[in-house]
């Protein structure tokens, strides 16, 4: 983390510089609680697991898909891969809630698919 934004994002963390920058370079005497983890997420706007590194690969049941994604889902008819992948959407720890969010971050993602070849 850099500039004024990380120390805001520290600060509301309540984190404290010098233990930050163990966590940052794998000082392995440094092992965050779970409560420190979830400060720091909350701060970022991320999951646990992203600062972990890890993915999450449990799918959701269909009692935890939005009700907004489900609508958007069933109108657009979309594949269940896709279903799962949009629930795990997250803006700063909130997901969308309306079925235009939904769509509108399923076609920017669709969309954007050509980026990814090299030219």
């Amino acid at each position: 983390m850099a500039g004024s934004q990380a120390d805001a994002d520290r600060a509301e963390a309540e984190i404290s510089k010098g233990y930050l920058w163990s966590l940052e370079h794998e000082d392995t005497s440094s092992r965050p609680s779970a409560n420190t983890l979830f400060a720091i997420s909350e701060a970022l706007g991320v999951l646990i697991s992203d600062l972990l590194g890890r993915a999450l690969t449990h799918d959701l049941g269909d009692d935890e898909i939005p009700e907004s994604l489900r609508e958007f889902a069933e109108r657009n008819d979309l594949p269940d891969v896709d279903i799962q992948m949009l629930a795990s959407v997250r803006f700063r720890g909130e997901g969308p809630t309306t079925a235009r969010r939904w769509e509108y971050i399923y076609n920017a993602i669709r969309h954007s698919q050509p980026m990814d070849t090299e030219i």
